[in-house]
């Protein structure tokens, strides 16, 4: 058996290899990204040449996910994960670290590890900002204000959510998903919430003392959406203890939060007020509310009720 030096000193000098090779180099070299990573590192000829492979490595591969319709259709050689160049002892180098949708989606799993409320309707999972219908000015303004909201957000940057509020089945939840998707386009992790089912939650984590967790699930999260508050029954613990917790660290750390509910502004503080209990604690109530209004810009939504 030959050895492979011996191999590919014969490939080398076999017919029409130079040619190929000299073709493979040009592409190499008009790639933009390539060419100012060798002049940063003021590259020679001779690691080039040695390097060549590596470069056409990176050069064949998706970056930013811009080749890649989805993660599953992830075309790099190693799925979820997109080369970077570097230089390791004057030598090409390649490393791969996670593209984009996979850290949102490692993202998304760590979520609903902690949290079973975290959901997407199968409704709206493919809900999108065109498939909203515009029957009246006030869906009109909503779509236009949720559209400002997603092409306004920096990761990093503060930003005011919105409070969507109309009558029930007027398609709230559906704006809702077409956030979330359209954030998703731009890479961007959002946790949606049916508070109901979270307050429920909540008091269950009691009992498995797992409540930390799920509470610093929904405060860390990039984009957090809380779906039909003041559906639920308010107690005390969960207006103060939790949501105003959650609302709290995140008016800190500038992170957007959304709302959807049935009740405008004045109504949802009448609904807080009241404990379980029948307790009046309006200073309480104005409390939260101060948040919610810092947080967010109020928004109308009326119409039909789709759901009939």
């Amino acid at each position: 058996m030959k050895k492979i030096n011996e191999a590919l000193g014969n490939l080398k000098t076999s017919p029409g290899f130079s040619d190929l090779y000299e073709k493979s180099r040009q592409e190499v070299m008009s790639d933009k990204a390539i060419r100012s990573f060798i002049e940063e590192n003021n590259l020679s000829d001779k690691a080039i040449s040695k390097g060549i492979v590596k470069l056409d490595e990176y050069r064949s591969q998706s970056h930013s996910c811009s080749k890649c319709p989805s993660l599953d259709g992830c075309i790099n050689i190693m799925k979820g994960y997109e080369p970077e160049l570097v230089v390791s002892r004057g030598a090409v180098e390649i490393e791969y670290k996670r593209c984009p949708q996979k850290l949102r989606e490692d993202e998304m799993k760590h979520l609903q590890r902690h949290v079973k409320s975290f959901y997407m309707p199968k409704d709206v999972l493919k809900a999108t900002f065109p498939a909203v219908e515009i029957d009246n000015r006030s869906r009109l303004e909503a779509v236009k204000s949720a559209r400002d909201f997603v092409d306004g957000f920096t990761p990093g940057e503060m930003s005011k959510g919105l409070y969507i509020h109309g009558k029930f089945g007027v398609g709230k939840s559906f704006l809702f998903g077409a956030i979330a998707n359209e954030l998703a386009e731009k890479h961007i992790a959002s946790m949606i919430v049916y508070f109901p089912e979270f307050v429920r939650e909540m008091k269950q984590s009691l009992n498995d003392q797992t409540t930390g967790a799920k509470v610093e699930a929904v405060k860390s999260a990039p984009v957090l959406m809380i779906d039909d508050i003041g559906a639920e029954t308010m107690s005390s613990w969960i207006r103060d203890d939790i949501l105003g917790t959650i609302l709290q660290h995140r008016m800190l750390e500038g992170l957007p939060v959304l709302f959807t509910s049935n009740f405008d502004y004045y109504g949802l503080e009448h609904h807080l007020t009241y404990s379980q209990r029948g307790e009046s604690e309006a200073l309480k109530a104005a409390r939260i509310m101060e948040r919610i209004k810092y947080l967010t810009v109020p928004v109308e939504m009326t119409g039909v009720n789709r759901r009939k």
